[in-house]
């Protein structure tokens, strides 16, 4: 991870924490040791404003998260760039990985748009199911009469 990293990391606890939203950020413990990529000042300021879990350096870190968002009730949601493929590969049948993908959908905050300092937007988590449906031979195709656009970030294909 080069230092623009932590930047980013800082601009976006302060953008949650402005919301008064409480964070969990959970990290490795290489980022304690004071480096060009993770500054002691900017660890501090950020360890102020949200609670840390750091693991082990070459520990999985998902598994924590995953359990993290799940024992703290349906309310909460989680920020990764990771899609959490290779979670979804382990569950036993495509209904559990249906299920999964549609609770990732209403849980996981995507960063759409960033400019360091200044500009931080997130895709909206929405708390409604927007794929396509079928029953029998009937289909419903979501749609809002805002307009809004949606990006995917996962294929539909489970």
């Amino acid at each position: 991870m080069g230092v623009e990293h932590q930047f980013q990391l800082l601009d976006v606890v302060t953008h949650l924490t402005q919301q008064n939203l409480r964070l969990l950020v959970l990290g490795r413990k290489h980022m304690l040791n004071g480096s060009r990529q993770w500054n002691r000042n900017n660890m501090a300021a950020m360890q102020k404003k949200a609670d840390f879990f750091f693991t082990e350096n070459m520990s999985e870190d998902d598994p924590f998260l995953l359990y993290a968002t799940l024992h703290s009730g349906s309310h909460c949601k989680f920020v990764t760039r990771d899609l959490l493929r290779d979670h979804k590969a382990c569950l036993s049948d495509s209904l559990t990985r249906r299920l999964f993908f549609k609770w990732q959908r209403g849980h996981q905050m995507v960063l759409s748009n960033y400019t360091p300092g200044k500009r931080i937007k997130f895709e909206p988590v929405l708390n409604y199911d927007t794929i396509v449906q079928t029953t029998g031979d009937t289909w419903h195709i979501p749609y809002d009469d805002n307009l809004l656009e949606r990006s995917s970030y996962e294929p539909q294909n489970l």
